[in-house]
């Protein structure tokens, strides 16, 4: 009997003899073994991080080394690799394509505009800022591949060459996805830039001045309507006027403030190109 019960006690122990260590011991103390956490190869962590990428994008890459490329600074390359394995050459190639598909929206969204505004929009529109402008909204600051350079240094170079890098992604759209891929990508991200330039174009006073001379009407006429606040201080309230025209008033803290914004009222009340709004 004491041999029976003996066997009887020590049968669940050799029924897990597959087991070994603390997984033994817990499943003979009725314990599941722990399971082994799975860690995310890192091949998986970049395909997760370039799908992340694309859809701040707005464009799905058929070959996504054309977007690591447009990403990658000439520091980052491993020996052996050529310049142009960099974002360089796709800069050159987007800096074109913005250009155009920015003169294309330009030539329609104003077309009271002549050939001297034009191109003062479309450089506004097209220089580095605004291009690095783009970037940062789009997120592509820490996306960029350096080379191991000092941390703050590298700041630096990732602040300094976000224009570039917006240019070398229009570049890469426009290679994989065609000119509508591209021309898609331009308009969602320059069309309200288009409407509100960040600085002004031309002065009001010269864009009504002209206006009215190319109406055959004299110069704009502006009178000081009246004067307020303190002599440190003061604030002027200026009218333009124009025959067959109703005064349009502006309020400055000089007389030539006010006056442009008189002009600006009437600029707009009218129509006129030239204004930022167009």
């Amino acid at each position: 009997m004491k041999d029976e019960a003996k066997d009887i006690a020590t049968e669940p122990i050799e029924a897990q003899a597959g087991l070994d260590g603390e997984a033994a011991t817990k499943a003979a103390a009725g314990k599941a073994p722990a399971k082994k956490k799975r860690t995310r190869s890192s091949k998986a962590k970049g395909t997760d991080a370039n799908a992340a990428l694309e859809a701040r994008i707005g464009h799905s890459f058929a070959d996504p080394n054309m977007l690591m490329q447009a990403i990658t600074h000439v520091s980052a390359l491993k020996s052996g690799r050529k310049r142009g394995d960099s974002y360089q050459r796709l800069e050159f190639l987007g800096d074109h394509v913005l250009g155009l598909v920015v003169s294309d929206m330009l030539y329609h969204a104003f077309p009271n505009a002549d050939e001297g505004e034009l191109s003062k929009r479309l450089a506004e529109l097209v220089r580095k800022e605004s291009c690095a402008d783009v970037a940062k909204s789009l997120g592509l600051l820490d996306d960029i591949k350096l080379g191991s350079v000092g941390s703050s240094a590298d700041a630096r170079l990732r602040k300094s060459i976000l224009g570039d890098i917006c240019e070398a992604v229009i570049g890469a759209v426009f290679l994989d996805g065609g000119y509508a891929a591209a021309s898609d990508f331009v308009k969602r991200n320059w069309t309200e830039r288009m409407h509100k330039p960040r600085r002004p174009l031309r002065d009001p006073k010269t864009v009504l001045q002209e206006w009215a001379q190319g109406k055959g009407l004299p110069t704009p006429v502006y009178r000081e309507v009246e004067r307020t606040g303190p002599h440190h201080d003061p604030q002027f309230r200026v009218a333009v006027d124009l025959p067959g025209l109703a005064p349009a008033e502006g309020i400055g803290g000089s007389k030539r403030a006010a006056e442009k914004v008189a002009a600006s009222v009437m600029i707009e009340r009218e129509g006129v190109g030239g204004s930022n709004d167009g």
